[in-house]
């Protein structure tokens, strides 16, 4: 933790912390969002096509302030973390798990964010399928801001946090508790059995 009380001392901390914290507050709202669309809170097809666009925004600025986050800290003078600190799960010294848990949430965003552009190619339902992965994301970073910032015990983050973990939270149990189901595409003529004679 920064002990020093002159910010123009650690700029680089504060910067990477700024980022983190933007970047978390992008997770969660493109986490939010995409569980909110999927369990069809947005009735109006307008509403939900700009919610699409907005969604999509949200998790590209999300990985931007990930990769932020993690570049910043390289020029903190306390931490130095080097370039395996910020890109080698659990070796950084300073909180091993909780940093780990991190690096690992930004590495599954950056796998996870483009597969929006290849629903067409792997097909809508294994799209979904991978696409719920998102939700392990979030976890990660709510564990990882709760256990390696150096605001973690503050109560404006633990606000922060863990208000937006029980969004998520009410929004997946009515997903998948309450949400309406999609409705099953009719089996064509030709794939039910003719009946037979007695």
């Amino acid at each position: 933790m920064v002990a020093e009380p002159d910010p123009g001392k650690y700029p680089w901390w504060l910067a990477s912390r700024s980022a983190g914290i933007v970047a978390f507050l992008l997770i969660a709202a493109a986490v939010i969002l995409g569980l909110a669309m999927a369990s069809k809170l947005p009735r109006r097809p307008g509403l939900k096509r700009n919610l699409v666009k907005i969604h999509e925004q949200v998790a590209l600025a999300a990985l931007v302030a990930i990769g932020l986050h993690g570049v910043l800290l390289l020029g903190d003078a306390w931490l130095k973390p080097g370039i395996a600190g910020i890109t080698v799960p659990f070796t950084l010294e300073y909180r091993p798990a909780w940093t780990g848990m991190g690096i690992l949430a930004g590495y599954l965003a950056l796998l996870l964010g483009p597969t929006f552009y290849w629903r067409r190619r792997i097909g809508p339902r294994r799209w979904r399928q991978i696409h719920r992965l998102t939700v392990v994301v979030f976890i990660l970073a709510v564990l990882h801001s709760l256990g390696s910032g150096t605001d973690g015990a503050s109560l404006w983050l633990r606000s922060m946090v863990l208000g937006s973990a029980a969004i998520v939270l009410v929004l997946i149990v009515y997903r998948y508790g309450f949400a309406p189901r999609r409705k099953k595409r009719p089996t064509s003529p030709a794939a039910v059995p003719a009946p037979t004679g007695s």
